[in-house]
């Protein structure tokens, strides 16, 4: 069994974390609602919310729907790897959690380049079942021939994978550059592999003002697009139902049928042919 198991952050590690610099991943903890992060984040956060205060909602349906995605790939799609890349810090059901509670077997590499990411996945990304296998890859979205060598030393490129790109694209500004980046890695997985993706896209002039100040607090810029690019990510794959939508509205679970509303946020899950 293969797996992220050490609880201790390990030292060179740890002197990377800052606590004086907004970092994107924390910022999202603290929007889910979590604790996993310093006074500068939530200041960050703040920044967002006093402009776009629909941003704390989006990312808590960001979660849900992953759950419901990595559901589908588990369960009717079959799929049994996974290549989860802008991992973020960990939370409530998070993917290896959601495929190996459906299929048992199922491998999961996350990727990130976030030192707190990091010291996090040492000690809560581990195995929920014995067969199944868990692990980490500190790797950089921009550079996706390292993220593909690495993924390499754990999932089989020769049977179907999902990859996946929750909320990470607007770190990467040039669309052509971020579209770019997702064709090569899609390229290396074989027929039959997914690709799950969702961003953040711009419904209004709010938006506009929010990611401005957000960049004036010192974290990362963060670029929202038009539900239009983020379907361009998906050309050449076929769509599986209902396509690109709102992601409060792929396959919403029955519980939450009237009840959810569209939100900032657009995903699809696009498969290989």
């Amino acid at each position: 069994m293969v797996g992220v198991t050490s609880d201790v952050p390990h030292p060179e590690l740890a002197a990377k974390i800052r606590a004086d610099v907004p970092r994107s991943a924390r910022i999202w903890n603290y929007w889910m609602g979590g604790k996993d992060n310093y006074p500068v984040d939530r200041e960050a956060g703040d920044a967002w919310i006093k402009v776009h205060p629909e941003i704390v909602p989006m990312a808590r349906q960001s979660r849900q729907f992953l759950i419901r995605v990595v559901r589908y790939l588990a369960g009717e799609a079959g799929i049994r790897q996974f290549l989860d890349i802008g991992t973020g810090l960990p939370t409530m059901q998070n993917t290896h959690e959601v495929a190996q509670s459906v299929a048992p077997e199922s491998r999961v590499v996350y990727v990130d380049n976030d030192p707190s990411v990091l010291a996090h996945a040492r000690a809560l990304l581990t195995n929920t079942t014995p067969e199944g296998v868990t692990t980490y890859v500190h790797a950089d979205v921009h550079d996706p021939d390292q993220i593909i060598a690495d993924a390499h030393n754990v999932l089989n490129f020769s049977e179907p994978i999902a990859v996946m790109f929750m909320g990470i694209m607007g770190h990467v500004s040039d669309y052509e550059e971020a579209r770019s980046i997702v064709r090569r890695i899609m390229a290396t997985v074989p027929p039959g592999s997914y690709l799950a993706l969702k961003d953040g896209t711009k419904t209004s002039q709010a938006i506009d003002e929010a990611e401005t100040s957000y960049a004036q607090t010192g974290a990362i810029p963060y670029a929202f697009r038009s539900p239009e690019q983020i379907g361009g990510f998906f050309e050449g794959l076929e769509l599986v139902e209902p396509g690109l939508s709102t992601i409060s509205l792929w396959r919403p679970d029955p519980t939450e049928v009237g009840t959810v509303k569209p939100t900032d946020s657009h995903g699809a899950v696009g498969r290989k042919v």
